[in-house]
């Protein structure tokens, strides 16, 4: 069954959401920039408050290494996603400081950065339509990819069903399409979860 990840928690309300819809992984973004921004801190709070069996995810931008890996080794995240214009010797690099799975994100707007995710030494790669604009992207682009990867732009609990029988992704990631006013809709997250087949 394909995995659901949720992003942009920040709020303890968005903890107690995701305990009772129970997706595989939440997201923490670090990015300062990011209407969602979450501080360490609070992070840390939140993530004691998490189910055990919820896996939370960094987001980063083109983080200093060092920060990340002071988020892993205090145990507020358990995997780290990079979101920027990270590099192979960052992910070398950040995997001497840190024992954790690495999600590295591409924006798909051609076959060729299809093909150069393909070739990421991340344990997973994320696809998307880039820069959180919450639309979908052309997804012929990755009909034929040969590794497993999280799937995101775009995908709300109208289309998460179809999309996700017709791909076949390890997981899908979602945040705007589960908000109402910015924050994050328990109704809208039971859809989700629902959408892709799980019911309690």
């Amino acid at each position: 069954m394909t995995k659901i990840k949720m992003c942009g928690l920040s709020r303890l309300c968005d903890i107690e959401y995701a305990n009772e819809v129970k997706p595989d992984f939440i997201g923490f973004v670090f990015a300062e920039k990011s209407k969602r921004y979450v501080s360490p801190e609070k992070a840390y709070e939140l993530r004691k408050k998490l189910d055990s069996r919820i896996i939370p995810v960094g987001v980063f931008v083109n983080a200093d290494i060092d920060f990340v890996a002071e988020l892993v080794n205090s145990k507020t995240i358990d995997m780290v996603q990079l979101h920027g214009s990270e590099d192979e010797n960052y992910i070398k690099n950040l995997r001497k400081l840190s024992d954790v799975p690495i999600i590295q994100a591409f924006r798909i707007e051609k076959i060729s950065d299809t093909e150069k995710a393909e070739l990421s030494t991340a344990d997973y790669i994320l696809l998307d339509s880039g820069g959180g604009s919450g639309k979908t992207f052309n997804h012929s682009l990755i009909e034929n990819i040969k590794r497993p990867y999280f799937l995101a732009g775009g995908l709300t609990p109208e289309n998460v069903g179809e999309i996700s029988h017709r791909l076949e992704p390890y997981a899908v990631d979602a945040s705007s399409s589960l908000e109402t006013d910015g924050c994050k809709d328990i109704n809208k997250m039971r859809a989700f979860v629902y959408a892709l087949g799980r019911k309690d």
